[in-house]
């Protein structure tokens, strides 16, 4: 049960439940927006939380939305990030506030540079490089959005998490601020035939609910959703999942914001994994609005270690 330490707690405690009766909808994303809204006891340091309802260890994503919010409380708005370079040291303990501290790197005349520390226990467990830039116009061309159906035309996760009973991932127990429509097969559900170099794992995912209108909001929020699924996309070629005997976690993660988007539109997620070798894999994820922009990019590199 939630307490008075977690952000939004009356709403969320009180929000509809999926079909699979976890907490979603306008309420839950309230609480994520609750989350990235961290409490300034400094110029340039931050203080944020996490859920009271969190696993052992501290989402990965959550840190890099949090610090990416704090990186962005010292830039100037006009100025949009484009590009984040994290690296995960050590697991957050989410029973105690992450301190952010920002340094200033730089401040150019079209780029500004932003380095955070995420600290817990008086040791960091978490560094992102965040660069922001002022709008300019100059050469376009991107990536096609693959052909793929409509998420109308799609199963929800609570219709794929009941199917699949006790074997379902973390990421469809907790409340779900995310609207997620597999496309393939979700890796964990055990009816995936296809494998081998280049396997793909593609799905629909939204905010289920409404945003505020800020930019960089709505930035993090992609940031935090993708660290759920793009490390998954590792076990795929070789017909597993990251449920099936497989140790993973996220070694760093790094982001391209090209266009402007909303989080709570629908977003394309395409992802696949060009290597994986020496106990680590790499994933890749392109990031397509509805209207077939290419909006973001994402590379991780991540621990994965077969169980015996």
């Amino acid at each position: 049960m939630a307490d008075t330490r977690d952000p939004a707690w009356k709403q969320w405690i009180e929000a509809p439940r999926a079909a699979d009766g976890v907490p979603r909808g306008q309420p839950v994303v309230d609480r994520l927006v609750a989350l990235l809204d961290l409490e300034r006891i400094e110029n340039d340091i931050f203080r944020g939380v996490s859920p009271s309802d969190s696993p052992a260890r501290v989402f990965g994503g959550q840190v890099a939305a949090q610090a990416l919010v704090a990186a962005g409380r010292t830039v100037p708005v006009e100025r949009s990030v484009h590009s984040l370079h994290a690296y995960f040291f050590r697991p957050g303990d989410p029973r105690v506030p992450i301190v952010y501290n920002v340094d200033r790197i730089r401040d150019g005349q079209s780029f500004t540079t932003r380095r955070v520390v995420a600290i817990q226990h008086g040791r960091a467990i978490f560094t992102l490089a965040a660069s922001f830039q002022l709008p300019e116009q100059g050469l376009e061309h991107a990536d096609e959005m693959p052909e793929v159906p409509a998420p109308e035309q799609l199963d929800d996760l609570a219709s794929w998490a009941r199917r699949s009973g006790d074997s379902r991932p973390l990421l469809t127990q907790l409340p779900r601020p995310f609207d997620l429509r597999y496309i393939t097969p979700p890796p964990w559900a055990g009816v995936r035939t296809e494998a081998g170099p280049g396997a793909r794992d593609q799905m629909w995912i939204r905010a289920d609910g409404d945003l505020p209108d800020d930019a960089l909001l709505h930035v993090c929020v992609l940031a935090y959703a993708s660290d759920l699924t793009v490390l998954w996309s590792v076990a795929i070629p070789h017909g597993r999942s990251l449920t099936d005997g497989v140790m993973a976690a996220s070694l760093d993660h790094s982001m391209w914001f090209h266009r402007p988007f909303r989080a709570d539109d629908w977003v394309l997620c395409d992802y696949t994994s060009p290597s994986a070798s020496g106990g680590r894999g790499l994933a890749t994820g392109r990031f397509f609005s509805r209207d077939g922009r290419l909006i973001a990019s994402a590379v991780q590199e991540g621990v994965i270690r077969v169980l015996r």
